[in-house]
């Protein structure tokens, strides 16, 4: 269909990991099913989470893979395949310690910054370009081993920012589906606590 988005929430499957760092992109899925009041089904074919909403006139496809964070292109090609979705009509959301907690930056297309689950997608898509949403969860002192801290939950004091990011995330995407990339770049790239910028 035309007017059909696939927007990707990456993370990994299981309670254990349900509020973890790694699964802000989890969290922006599902504040979007939230707002649009639509419900999660788990699909075995793509095994994936599928939700299904519309906005701003057209449809959209929220996804979850379920296949952990490694292999999460694995999913993503299979859902966009069966719903013949380009790679133009894809956005994927991620976790990003290389921004602050509190920062959103959402991107026409890029690098995979080593994000694993990026690799994986463009591994099996075929190309890097499709946009992407980071979401920024920091780093312990500047760490560079971030296995421990990406797997580990938000601490008390990082909840209420997490909340505003989660919101401001979701505008942002509604934001990409009604007016594009560079509409949703300039109006709300940038740390959550500063007023998005006028057109």
């Amino acid at each position: 269909m035309e007017n059909q988005h696939l927007i990707v929430g990456l993370g990994n499957p299981g309670d254990q990991y349900a509020h973890t760092r790694h699964n802000a992109g989890f969290m922006v899925a599902d504040a979007l099913a939230g707002r649009w009041r639509s419900k999660w089904t788990l699909e075995k074919k793509f095994n994936a989470r599928i939700a299904r909403g519309e906005f701003g006139g057209g449809r959209v496809i929220l996804c979850q893979p379920q296949t952990y964070m490694n292999d999460s292109g694995e999913a993503v090609a299979a859902v966009m395949n069966f719903f013949k979705i380009g790679a133009a009509r894809l956005m994927l959301v991620v976790d990003d310690a290389d921004l602050p907690l509190g920062e959103i930056r959402l991107r026409e297309r890029g690098g995979t910054g080593g994000h694993h689950g990026l690799e994986s997608v463009e591994a099996h898509v075929g190309s890097p370009d499709y946009a992407r949403q980071r979401i920024g969860i920091g780093r312990r002192d500047g760490a560079r081993e971030i296995t421990g801290h990406v797997l580990g939950t938000f601490g008390a004091d990082e909840r209420e920012i997490l909340g505003k990011v989660l919101e401001r995330a979701a505008d942002q995407l509604e934001s990409w589906l009604t007016g594009g990339t560079q509409k949703a770049m300039n109006q709300f790239n940038g740390p959550v606590a500063g007023p998005a910028p006028k057109e």
